[in-house]
C-alpha cells in the first residue's frame, strides 16, 4: 500500500566507487571498535584490581560487545570485498562483450563492402590484365620480319656460298697445277707438286673449320 502511493524508494547503482567508500567506513569503525575494546578490558582490570567486581563485570560485558560488532564488521569488510571483485569481473567481461561486438560488427562491414562476387571479379580481372600483358611482352620480344624467310631457301643459299667460297679457294691451286713443259730428254720421273704457299694454307685451314661446324 505504502509503495502504490508513495512509490518504491530510489536506489542508485552500486558503483565500485561506493564500494569502495563503504569499505573505507567500515575500517574507521573497526579502529574506532578496537579501542573501544581495549579501553573497557583496561576499566576491567582497574574495577578488579579494587574489587569491585559488577563494575569490572559490566566492562567485559561491554568489550564482548565491542568484539562482538568487530566480527560483524570484518565479515561485512569481506562481503564488501568480495562484491568489489564480482563487480570488477562484470565490468571486465561487459568491456570484452562490447570489443567483441565492435570487432564483430566491424567485421561485417568488411564483408559486406567486399563480398565474394566482388572479389571473384577483381580477380579475373586481375588474371584478364596479366594475360594481356604477357602477350605484348611476347609480341615486343619477337623479331620484326624474321619469320618470314623459307628456312629451306637459306639452307640452300648457304651450300652454294660455301660451294663458291670453296671453289674460290681452290681455283690458284689448279692453277699452279698445269704440266710444265721441260726439254726432251729432261722430263721428270715423277709429277712436280708444288707447295701451296702460307696463305693458301691458312685459308684452306680456316675453310675445313667452318666446313667441320
Amino acid at each position: 500500500m505504502f509503495a502504490r502511493l508513495f512509490g518504491k524508494p530510489k536506489t542508485e547503482p552500486i558503483t565500485l566507487e561506493k564500494l569502495s567508500e563503504n569499505l573505507e567506513m567500515l575500517e574507521k569503525m573497526e579502529r574506532v571498535l578496537q579501542k573501544k575494546a581495549v579501553a573497557e578490558l583496561e576499566r576491567a582490570t582497574q574495577f578488579s584490581k579494587v574489587k569491585n567486581k559488577r563494575a569490572a563485570m559490566q566492562s567485559l560485558k561491554k568489550k564482548r560487545l565491542y568484539d562482538q560488532q568487530i566480527q560483524n564488521n570484518g565479515n561485512s569488510q569481506l562481503r564488501v570485498h568480495d562484491l568489489m571483485i564480482m563487480l570488477e569481473g562484470a565490468k571486465a567481461n561487459i568491456e570484452t562483450v562490447d570489443a567483441l561486438r565492435t570487432g564483430a560488427a566491424a567485421l561485417k562491414a568488411m564483408q559486406k563492402a567486399a563480398n565474394i562476387d566482388e572479389v571473384e571479379k577483381t580477380l579475373d580481372e586481375v588474371h584478364e590484365q596479366t594475360e594481356k600483358m604477357k602477350q605484348i611482352q611476347e609480341a615486343l620480344s619477337t623479331p620484326i620480319g624474321y619469320d618470314d624467310f623459307d628456312e629451306d631457301e637459306l639452307e640452300a643459299d648457304l651450300e652454294e656460298l660455301e660451294s663458291a667460297e670453296l671453289e674460290q679457294l681452290l681455283q690458284p691451286a689448279a692453277t699452279s697445277s698445269a704440266p710444265v713443259h721441260l726439254p726432251e730428254g729432261r722430263q721428270p720421273n715423277r709429277p712436280l707438286l708444288q707447295k701451296p704457299t702460307v696463305d693458301e694454307e691458312d685459308e684452306l685451314a680456316a675453310l675445313q673449320a667452318e666446313m667441320a661446324l
